[in-house]
């Protein structure tokens, strides 16, 4: 077995942007907040008000607080990023465009469907995994995001929607694994009762497949559900499509995948893009079906959202059809996942890389909140 690094890529930035003297709020347990409370001279009820306003009712902006002390909530950093755009679809998937203290922008995206509101959630700025599919890829790395960077996405997301989140998927810009310390805080505080208190079983964190991280993972209390972004069935045509890739083999990904089932007893995710005459083939499909029967697991299909500039092409509805009946009649539970937001530029990275041009352009000039037609 190949002692390659997960990920051969230089090691990103330090997480986060301008250093606060403040403590972040969201990375702190409610034992925490109460002691951090005491020490500002307050009682340690005040803590549970406090974080009763960001977790449950949504408000960060001490001024709404309204029996909370000001001076005690503005000890705290609460609320450090903005929304810079907004896009929102006719089918209700609302993507904004998330302006960090340091000045770089993530994407994050509110998918409703019925009572489930999933909020998809960034882990670094850009990504360095260079999927030649992918508008996250272009320009490369940023920095990494802090545990609060990432928790902050879902307040964000909150407001927008105007409804409490019930499910939180990894699944935005960058890595979740290659910036694990981060990724793991940020779940621990997702599933946290005292803080915003989701069921771990309504966590995804998906990964392009870093087998030392995920057998990390799969030691961590948390039976959450681990998603591994496949996208080819083989290693040939993976490192293709994900330079990344190079580092690693699927037999090593499929070996971390296992161990992970093991550990936590909770079934895997394979998600796999559809890239038309890429790897909708029926080859494709029966090699997909060999891996999916050797794992617990579901496969998630995946039509392509197109981007400019980049070759790739959605395939056609029959052509997806196809694939996903063939691996359904080799035995495979497999799901063709509903496409949402094609009106709202959806595909991970788009909103950001039209900030990232305007900026060139030296127009300064961000995508406006409303819809984007």
């Amino acid at each position: 077995m190949s002692n390659a690094p997960d990920n051969p890529q230089p090691a990103p930035p330090p997480p986060g942007g301008p250093q606060s003297d403040r403590p972040a709020l969201l990375e702190m347990t409610l034992p925490q907040l109460r002691a951090a409370a005491e020490q500002f001279g307050q009682k340690p009820y005040r803590a549970d008000q406090l974080a009763d306003w960001v977790y449950h009712k949504g408000v960060a902006d001490p001024a709404e607080m309204t029996n909370v002390p000001n001076a005690f909530a503005k000890q705290f950093d609460i609320l450090t990023s903005r929304i810079a755009g907004r896009t929102d679809s006719t089918d209700g998937t609302i993507k904004l465009l998330i302006a960090l203290a340091d000045g770089e922008h993530v994407e994050t995206v509110l998918i409703p469907a019925g009572d489930r509101a999933t909020a998809c959630v960034s882990t670094q700025a850009g990504c360095a995994m260079g999927c030649r599919f992918c508008a996250s890829t272009l320009g490369g790395l940023r920095r990494n995001l802090s545990a609060e960077e990432i928790l902050q996405q879902l307040l964000h997301l909150r407001a927008a929607g105007g409804r409490r989140i019930t499910n939180v998927v990894f699944m935005g810009m960058g890595e979740p694994l290659a910036n694990y310390n981060a990724t793991v805080s940020a779940v621990r505080a997702i599933v946290d009762p005292d803080r915003f208190g989701l069921s771990a079983r309504h966590v995804t964190v998906s990964t392009l497949g870093l087998p030392a991280k995920i057998r990390r993972l799969a030691r961590e209390d948390l039976p959450i559900t681990l998603a591994i972004s496949l996208h080819a069935p083989n290693d040939t045509l993976r490192r293709e499509l994900i330079p990344a890739a190079a580092a690693t083999t699927l037999e090593q990904i499929l070996a971390a995948a296992e161990k992970f089932y093991q550990a936590r007893h909770r079934e895997v995710t394979l998600e796999y893009l559809l890239l038309a005459g890429v790897n909708d083939t029926n080859l494709c499909a029966d090699g997909l079906g060999r891996i999916a029967k050797r794992l617990r697991c579901n496969v998630n299909l995946i039509r392509y959202n197109p981007v400019e500039g980049l070759p790739y092409q959605r395939p056609s509805q029959t052509r997806v059809d196809n694939f996903a009946g063939r691996l359904r009649r080799a035995g495979v539970n497999a799901h063709i996942r509903r496409s949402r937001g094609l009106d709202a530029s959806a595909a991970c990275g788009q909103l950001r890389r039209q900030v990232s041009a305007s900026q060139e352009l030296g127009t300064g000039d961000v995508p406006p909140a409303g819809n984007q037609e």
